[in-house]
């Protein structure tokens, strides 16, 4: 098969053009120009471009650059900024992967004649016995990337190929050095792409919104504290409120930009009954009363824990869904698992009223679809177990 390997100047997506070799693909490299501005990190820096283009240099593969700067404003950066200037903590590696990877690159590799797209992440695909394809954990559960992933509909995933889905990362790096490749021992890129290490979100975000500064009162209403700018807190933050010394833990519970006040509480105030996901995308229909795990961060694991603090729980979807009696708001994208393969996610949440144990949870607002090529679900929806 013809397949487009998207290089980003990392150990991951250098391996997979590797291992795709090996078995016979035509494979050529192509690194995105995503973001035009200053950045020192990532995988958006102009080190990262020549790495990449080092790395097909190595290996033997012609290797392009494709500027995608104006769709990457639009559909990442722009969201990332509104979303703070609402008091929400955005994931652009979501968006990046929803819109530009797996939408306009794949658009890209069919019009030059490649079969597939083929990147470095930490996943797998796996086909179904109804022929479906979903997207599935990788094998080293520290590095799974399912997470970022979970937009993608069973159709692009006909057309993508994640190589190193199946090795462990420490595997991976073996492969590099044996290969000789420069970014064999390269650290993995963890931080937003287009925000310096030099400079740092606020500055970034100073330079296209309004910053506001605000006051942090308990649940009480009473005034414990300050912060310089409303915007930049997001639920579940310690640190950073300008508490007095000496003060119990305290995390922040609600952010109120209209009236710029922050709100903290103790981890208990962090517990809701039920969680509204919005922008649901699934890979599979989900029925009310379906049960599936919930998993509330990048990592958590899909089996249940005793304590109220685990990260993926047994739900229920729809009407037939009992409301659990606690539940830990998570900071941002929410997706659910059954066993391996991943199901739905909802790039935003919100908490709702407390409910008692033995609520029921409906659907609620079903929403239209988005433009685009990912097919949506309804728009929201309340989830307990």
């Amino acid at each position: 098969m013809r397949v487009l390997v998207a290089l980003s100047g990392g150990v991951d997506s250098s391996v997979a053009a590797a291992l795709l070799m090996e078995q016979g693909h035509d494979v050529v490299g192509a690194t995105m120009k995503l973001w035009g501005g200053d950045s020192d990190t990532g995988c958006c820096s102009v080190s990262d471009v020549d790495d990449a283009r080092r790395a097909a240099a190595q290996l033997g593969i012609d290797h392009h650059v494709f500027n995608y700067t104006e769709e990457f404003n639009r559909h990442v950066v722009d969201p990332y900024v509104a979303d703070h200037a609402a008091g929400r903590t955005p994931n652009p590696c979501v968006e990046c992967n929803r819109h530009l990877k797996f939408d306009v690159l794949l658009e890209r590799a069919d019009l030059l004649g490649f079969d597939v797209v083929a990147t470095g992440h930490h996943a797998r695909v796996l086909t179904w016995a109804d022929g479906s394809r979903r997207i599935a954990r990788g094998v080293d559960s520290a590095k799974d990337q399912s997470y970022v992933l979970h937009p993608l509909s069973s159709g692009p995933l006909e057309r993508v190929m994640f190589p190193i889905g199946h090795k462990h990362k420490a595997e991976v790096r073996e492969i590099a050095r044996a290969l000789g490749l420069r970014t064999a021992a390269k650290p993995d890129s963890q931080d937003v792409c287009f925000v310096t290490r030099a400079k740092g979100r606020e500055a970034f975000l100073q330079e296209r919104i309004e910053l506001h500064a605000g006051s942090v009162v308990d649940r009480d209403g009473v005034e414990v504290g300050s912060v310089g700018a409303v915007e930049l807190v997001t639920v579940g933050q310690r640190r950073g409120l300008n508490l007095a010394g000496g003060a119990k833990r305290r995390f922040v519970t609600r952010v109120d930009i209209p009236t710029r006040t922050v709100t903290v509480g103790d981890p208990q105030d962090l517990l809701a009954t039920t969680v509204t996901l919005e922008g649901l995308s699934t890979s599979v229909p989900l029925d009310p009363g379906t049960r599936v795990l919930a998993q509330c961060s990048a990592h958590g694991e899909a089996v249940r824990r005793p304590s109220s603090r685990s990260t993926s729980r047994p739900v229920a979807f729809g009407s037939a869904g009992i409301c659990p009696p606690e539940w830990w708001r998570p900071a941002r994208a929410w997706f659910s698992t059954n066993a391996t393969p991943c199901l739905p996610g909802g790039p935003r949440w919100k908490p709702v009223s407390p409910s008692p144990p033995g609520a029921i949870c409906s659907r609620r607002d079903p929403g239209a679809s988005r433009a685009g090529s990912v097919p949506r679900a309804p728009n929201r929806l309340r989830v307990g177990p």
